[in-house]
């Protein structure tokens, strides 16, 4: 069990962030057998030769923390990462390669040109692997956001934490992580930084080491469904609401945007914004503004209707 105490000034800093990196290490451990998905995966079939990367990525236990480095928010990208990766001070990256539990003798024994060496390989990864299918992966994790953040605002962090994952709960003045390590540590001024995403599921991590910001992994909401297609929308729905309107209510079973949305169905942006905007007039659809993205969602009248089209 790990117990992070939240301080005073820790409690009022509960944050979100996406972590572009994070998806690179969990999609190359998943490939390695390490980490399970819930769906088929039909684009994650292989990654480029990285071997010192994946010698590292096969550790069970820990496979340190500079290498996927907590981001600042919902809008950190690839290369800002990568660049904190690159600056990691050399005596921090020998401190964590020194954790991991993986034969790691085929890097540098120069912990700045072993730190290098990975940075490369990981910026390999994502350009080869990861990036062609980050606007759909970063539209979930945004999603995911959005509603978290509307459960924190609504019933608070108890709340909130309920449903985030079921080895995470809180405890007075305490989050309680549900894992193997054993570890009390206070949450300082920086606060808890919590982190959805694509390849957690089943499972909840927790960064710890510092000069880290204390950080909690979860995973995101809908990645089962991820790369499903659309079904078929109820026939009573459609008859009501015309066949595209009743299959953008029932698509929507997460927040998504446009651009998610007509790729998803194989339609034209301005199409599927015409009858988003449609929807939302009849208060079937709310929307929310995300950075630089438009989230639309059922509100609980289109819920309602649609499930009573579907009884």
């Amino acid at each position: 069990m790990i117990e992070l105490t939240l301080t005073a000034a820790g409690s009022q800093r509960v944050r979100f962030a996406i972590s572009p990196l994070e998806e690179v290490l969990g999609a190359v451990q998943t490939l390695l057998g390490l980490r399970r998905h819930p769906a088929p995966l039909p684009w994650l079939d292989g990654i480029p030769d990285v071997p010192e990367l994946t010698a590292v990525l096969s550790a069970r236990h820990y496979i340190t923390e500079f290498l996927s480095p907590p981001p600042d928010g919902p809008e950190t990208t690839a290369e800002a990462q990568l660049a904190v990766v690159r600056a990691t001070h050399p005596d921090q990256v020998a401190l964590e390669l020194g954790m991991v539990d993986a034969d790691l003798s085929g890097l540098p024994a120069d912990p700045a040109a072993a730190r290098d060496l990975l940075a490369g390989q990981l910026e390999t990864v994502w350009q080869a692997v990861l990036a062609p299918q980050w606007p759909r992966l970063r539209e979930l994790l945004a999603a995911d956001i959005a509603h978290r953040t509307r459960q924190l605002g609504s019933g608070g962090l108890a709340a909130m934490l309920a449903e985030l994952h079921p080895r995470v709960r809180l405890s007075g003045t305490s989050v309680l992580v549900d894992v193997r390590a054993r570890e009390r540590l206070s949450i300082d001024s920086r606060g808890l930084l919590l982190i959805p995403a694509v390849f957690a599921w089943p499972n909840v991590g927790v960064v710890t080491v510092p000069p880290w910001q204390v950080s909690l992994l979860y995973p995101a909401r809908g990645v089962a469904s991820l790369w499903t297609s659309a079904g078929s929308p109820p026939e009573p729905l459609a008859e009501i609401l015309g066949r595209t309107r009743a299959l953008l209510l029932t698509t929507l079973d997460r927040p998504a945007a446009t651009t998610e949305l007509a790729q998803r169905l194989g339609l034209a942006p301005a199409t599927v914004s015409a009858h988003l905007t449609a929807l939302r007039g009849a208060g079937l659809l709310a929307s929310e503004r995300r950075g630089h993205r438009v989230l639309y969602r059922r509100t609980e009248l289109g819920d309602a209707l649609l499930a009573g089209k579907r009884d």
